[in-house]
């Protein structure tokens, strides 16, 4: 059994995924630990991923899934493949710090607390500033978090407000500490997590998949945390907020409707079972 099985999602982001790879091969060089690297490819190998990675990275795992079988779906195929202690799901517009050994830092925390079931590290953005990566339950947040989507909260207070509660905004992030969920971006689950609640729910095609699988660590008593001295550079795209306005974006945004459904899902799925798990503060 490896010790870490690390994920990568392609859907026709082929230079991505290659940057994204080569940064976390730089990042275990010379590690102890045994490091799997498994790329899904959603796009049926029609940019190329497949050779690119035979040329340049021959120990890396290639799998078709054939067609776009969504997020969580995806990412569970790379993680059944190749069975480990810790699953780490990291997107393909990612990339590792030089010289910081994440990826065995990330293995050293887990293995030093062995009753936290999942963790996510500080996101930062290529110039360094920080990223939304921890998040609350908030009930009205929440329910209103589509209207986040289409960039409500920079039009109006009152989503603004229950916004930054979702967000955390009132946690300056520079400190470690339990939190309701963790972005999927970059999001290391332990195997007996998996064994307790399972993988991705599938039925999310995408969005709110790592909401709904930080949920159920926490029925289950797996605590989720945000471990914040622990880095990774995220480009995080944001492709369904790129039309605003409600009507325009469910009409011109197929991502946007993607996420709405998700949400329609999440709220039906845990309707009556709201409430917090880590510091409500």
């Amino acid at each position: 059994m490896k010790d870490i099985n690390i994920v990568f999602l392609n859907y026709f982001c082929k230079d991505d995924i290659l940057q994204a790879v080569e940064s976390v091969i730089k990042d275990i060089a010379g590690s102890s630990f045994a490091i799997h690297i498994t790329v899904v490819d959603n796009s049926n190998n029609q940019d190329g991923l497949r050779e690119a990675l035979g040329e340049k990275f021959p120990g890396v795992a290639y799998m078709n899934t054939g067609s776009n079988v969504g997020f969580g779906k995806g990412n569970v195929v790379g993680f059944k493949a190749t069975p480990a202690r810790y699953y780490f799901s990291l997107n393909r517009d990612t990339l590792i710090p030089e010289n910081s050994k994440t990826i065995e830092r990330l293995i050293h925390f887990m293995d030093s607390h062995p009753k936290i079931g999942c963790i996510g590290p500080k996101l930062i953005n290529m110039d360094g500033t920080r990223q939304d990566a921890c998040y609350r339950f908030d009930l009205m947040s929440i329910l209103i978090k589509p209207l986040k989507q289409i960039n409500w909260d920079e039009k109006y207070a009152w989503v603004k407000k229950h916004t930054d509660r979702l967000l955390m905004k009132d946690f300056d992030q520079n400190e470690t500490r339990p939190v309701d969920w963790v972005l999927g971006a970059a999001m290391l689950v332990r195997s007996e997590v998996v064994s307790a609640v399972g993988w991705f729910d599938e039925r999310y095609f995408m969005y709110l998949e790592d909401c709904d699988w930080c949920k159920q660590m926490w029925e289950r008593g797996w605590p989720v945390y945000y471990v914040h001295d622990i880095i990774i550079k995220h480009r995080h795209a944001r492709d369904s907020a790129k039309v605003s306005g409600a009507v325009k974006a469910l009409v011109k945004n197929d991502l946007a409707r993607t996420h709405l459904l998700s949400w329609l899902k999440y709220m039906w799925k845990w309707r009556g079972t709201h409430k917090y798990y880590g510091p409500v503060s």
